[in-house]
């Protein structure tokens, strides 16, 4: 029988596109993983992969359990909120400071679900800057705020009296368009200036300054084309073939997994973030933003 375990896993190696990647979210090991698709696959009688030398991808009958599987664990998810919701206290109202690039795939979802089941409860999601929503975070403009670690990404302290959890990680990605078929899976840091770039802009400041001194160090000037704060933009601009572009993972892996966009991996470079969940520990919107860490780490299992 089918469990949610299972499904579960089954879910993350297609959007991960890969065993190892899958693996890594799950904290688990690949062969464990390996192990259960492969149970899986016995159970149902049929393949549900495709082990590509880019990436697995999903058979037609893997596709139709793919699109099922998201369904069931949604509907798992949602019973699992609504029922700690119960119990809290959910209502007045919370306001959450996020980048755009994360607010789009992160907070969305579980914002719908909370409202749902909670009419006394109001949401605000305020998308800004980095610096911007450390200062207002400070300032107690916002009761929420989930960005990459603080001190590492935008070199900013936040002082006493702040509860901090982990969300997840982020990673960011070199990305071509689907459309060209003649991109390599893996290039050298010195092959990048060989491409024309759309630059991701404004959100990842400590990215970018590593990816500069890289750059430096192998003696490699960016061919930047376009330049844009806005990541549907980018992803826009990259799918029609004007070029490659670094964005966040999260934000693009529906892309990579459609086929409409291609990951390319640099040897010499790869740069993942720690995404956390800041709220103030005093505050008396303690138990809402403890409800939101919750919520949102639910959403970020399955």
């Amino acid at each position: 029988m089918i469990n949610l375990y299972q499904l579960t896993t089954f879910v993350t190696v297609i959007g991960e596109g890969s065993m190892t990647a899958a693996a890594d979210k799950l904290f688990l090991t690949q062969p464990a993983v390996s192990q259960q698709i492969r149970n899986l696959e016995e159970d149902l009688g049929v393949e549900l992969l495709v082990r590509g030398v880019r990436q697995i991808k999903a058979t037609p009958q893997g596709e139709v359990l793919y699109e099922h599987a998201r369904r069931i664990l949604q509907l798992s998810q949602q019973a699992e909120i609504a029922i700690k919701s119960m119990g809290a206290e959910l209502r007045g109202q919370i306001r959450i400071g996020t980048l755009n690039s994360l607010g789009l795939h992160l907070m969305s979802p579980i914002v719908s679900r909370l409202l749902r089941h909670n009419p006394d409860l109001k949401i605000k999601v305020d998308y800004a800057k980095g610096d911007e929503l450390i200062k207002n975070f400070k300032s107690n403009i916002i009761d929420i705020l989930i960005l990459p670690e603080v001190e590492k990404e935008f070199s900013a302290q936040l002082g006493p009296g702040i509860e901090v959890k982990f969300l997840n990680k982020e990673e960011m990605w070199l990305v071509g368009s689907g459309k060209e078929t003649e991109i390599p899976q893996q290039i050298n840091l010195s092959e990048l200036k060989s491409f024309p770039l759309v630059n991701f802009v404004d959100e990842y400041p400590s990215f970018h300054k590593e990816l500069e001194t890289k750059m430096k160090a192998v003696n490699v000037t960016a061919n930047v084309i376009f330049e844009s704060s806005n990541v549907g933009t980018l992803k826009r601009v990259i799918e029609s073939g004007l070029g490659w572009g670094f964005l966040p993972a999260h934000s693009i892996k529906k892309q990579v997994r459609s086929g409409r966009l291609l990951r390319t991996h640099i040897k010499e470079f790869h740069y993942e973030m720690d995404l956390m969940f800041y709220y103030h520990s005093g505050s008396e919107k303690k138990v809402l933003s403890e409800a939101m860490y919750q919520a949102l780490s639910v959403q970020e299992k399955t």
